[in-house]
């Protein structure tokens, strides 16, 4: 197990090293001038004062140099500073964090919640039109756009019956829209896999005995089915974590919160580059951190990735070859 965590810790280096090479190639990829955007269009410098602003922000240096100067910064905690405000970029993060991460939780325990609510009705009703009109709901909500989805709330649940409020940060009735905008699409995945892994699960031989035992259809889905089913679920919910962060970014902007959302935006249009980096950097952390705690969960799932370490390795495997024998 180790081993296998040494190699995931790697792993998740490469990606934050590649997410930084990325946002450092594409921003100094675009044609404009960031000294000449901080300064504004109404603004006009002579050649040398701005020469003397692109050795102020080190942008007279070679791109080789100006990598790895910010390269080595990353190495040692600093994140620099913003080319607009002059403020650490890691201030600006803390400042404007707590807000989307409320939003990407809230999120989180939503789409978590519907998903899951949805399989399991949609396995345990014995109706069949309920059944197929569940099981319509997470193709439907894969395919509708999430600033679709926001347009509709805010007309339905803002200006036409004035529950929530529209825009801003104003305290957690503010957070219901937004949340809810960004949960719709990683609900409809959990729900459609998990929907598919339980009815697999409930064609297995230990449901069979476990209904021979004398265990109801609720205590079969959700004791014994879901346990086994809910390992690739839980897989593609670490994936959606990261897709859950930039959602709440966007959709800040949509909402006009006071969050990464807007400091990215701006970011983007002064080409900031500490704080798109910073921006990225911390999308890309998330992401990383995420995916271990769901391996490292596997083993509460499946008894047998505990008993031998790589079995990390080959848990997808492990959830195809069957579920665990064993049947209380």
């Amino acid at each position: 197990m180790t081993r296998y965590l040494f190699g995931r810790f790697l792993q998740g280096v490469f990606v934050l090293w590649a997410a930084f090479t990325l946002s450092f190639v594409v921003l100094y990829a675009l044609p404009s001038d960031p000294a000449a955007i901080m300064i504004g269009p109404s603004n006009s410098l002579t050649p040398a004062e701005l020469a003397a602003r692109h050795h102020e922000l080190g942008l007279d240096r070679s791109l080789p140099e100006q990598y790895f100067g910010r390269l080595g910064d990353l190495l040692h905690g600093d994140l620099g500073r913003s080319v607009q405000s002059g403020q650490p970029v890691r201030e600006l993060i803390a400042d404007a964090l707590p807000q989307t991460a409320a939003i990407t939780g809230l999120g989180l325990v939503v789409g978590v919640s519907l998903g899951v609510g949805v399989a399991v009705a949609a396995t345990l009703t014995r109706r069949r039109w309920l059944r197929q009109t569940l099981l319509t709901l997470p193709p439907l909500g894969v395919a509708v756009p999430s600033f679709l989805l926001g347009l509709l709330l805010l007309q339905w649940f803002s200006f036409q019956w004035q529950l929530f409020p529209a825009i801003g940060n104003s305290g957690w009735r503010s957070l219901v829209l937004p949340a809810f905008t960004i949960s719709l699409q990683p609900a409809a995945l959990i729900a459609q896999l998990l929907a598919r892994s339980l009815d697999n699960e409930l064609r297995q031989n230990y449901i069979d005995l476990a209904r021979a035992k004398g265990a109801g259809p609720a205590r079969v889905n959700v004791r014994h089915a879901l346990r086994n089913a809910a390992l690739p679920a839980l897989t593609i919910a670490g994936i959606l974590v990261g897709g859950l962060l930039a959602g709440a970014i966007v959709v800040e902007v949509v909402f006009s919160r006071n969050g990464l959302g807007r400091i990215s935006q701006a970011a983007v249009d002064s080409q900031d580059l500490p704080v798109v980096q910073g921006v990225v950097l911390l999308g890309s952390a998330v992401f990383v951190a995420v995916n271990l705690l769901v391996d490292l969960l596997y083993p509460l799932l499946d008894p047998r990735i505990a008993r031998d370490g790589s079995a990390a390795r080959r848990a997808p495997e492990a959830v195809a070859a069957g579920p665990a024998p064993s049947v209380t």
